[in-house]
């Protein structure tokens, strides 16, 4: 491994701990470490203030899109119990747009006419709207999360005024991204293919025997 290079698993302060500590005996220095990406867990908020303690925190965009998408889905199942149009339609709302079949993009297009008046439709569109935030001028950027908390707020949708909480809570964190662009996407994709490959192995094993 280089000098300076380290890697530990785990979800928990400690794993920070161990983290500086390898990182020390593989030549790297904690205290030089400028920054970090993690999602927004209070064990690894905590572990990166006592063991990195000049590490600018990013907040994962990865993460918050997820924490989004529970809020959507939420809605989407609060709601189903009325508008029964919405049953098996989870990964219409949950999917990025651009993995959808065209099929299912003119079923999501049908379910988004204004006309529909789904609360499930409106928490979309303030997913879209969050999203926006990665897009903007870095000069403008911790006015528009600003915006977007101010108008989701009232938005009736408690699922997301929940969230809206989140991104105050972790603000900072947030708008850091337009200064160094930090994501967990890469080792959340090694990650991915990491554990199907564990999953085929031991499906494998298991026909074998």
């Amino acid at each position: 491994m280089p000098a300076g290079c380290s890697a530990t698993e785990g979800r928990s302060a400690e794993t920070v701990a161990r983290f500086a500590a390898d990182l020390t005996e593989h030549g790297g220095d904690p205290e030089k470490v400028t920054d970090t990406s993690s999602d927004m867990s209070t064990a690894f908020i905590s572990g990166i203030r006592a063991h990195l303690p000049h590490a600018r925190m990013t907040f994962d965009r990865y993460h918050l899109a997820a924490k989004l998408s529970e809020a959507i889905d939420t809605v989407r199942r609060q709601e189903v119990a009325t508008r029964p149009e919405l049953k098996h339609t989870r990964w219409l709302w949950l999917k990025n747009y651009t993995h959808l079949s065209v099929a299912q993009r003119r079923e999501l297009h049908h379910l988004m006419r204004p006309s529909a008046q789904l609360a499930t439709a409106r928490a979309l569109r303030w997913r879209e709207d969050f999203q926006a935030f990665y897009d903007q001028d870095p000069s403008y950027a911790p006015e528009y999360p600003r915006r977007w908390c101010y108008g989701a707020k009232r938005s009736r949708l408690q699922p997301v005024k929940d969230f809206v909480t989140l991104v105050e809570k972790h603000f900072d964190g947030i708008i850091t991204w337009h200064t160094n662009h930090l994501s967990n996407g890469l080792l959340e994709g090694i990650n991915s293919l990491v554990q199907a490959a564990k999953a085929r192995a031991g499906a494998t094993a298991t026909e074998t025997r």
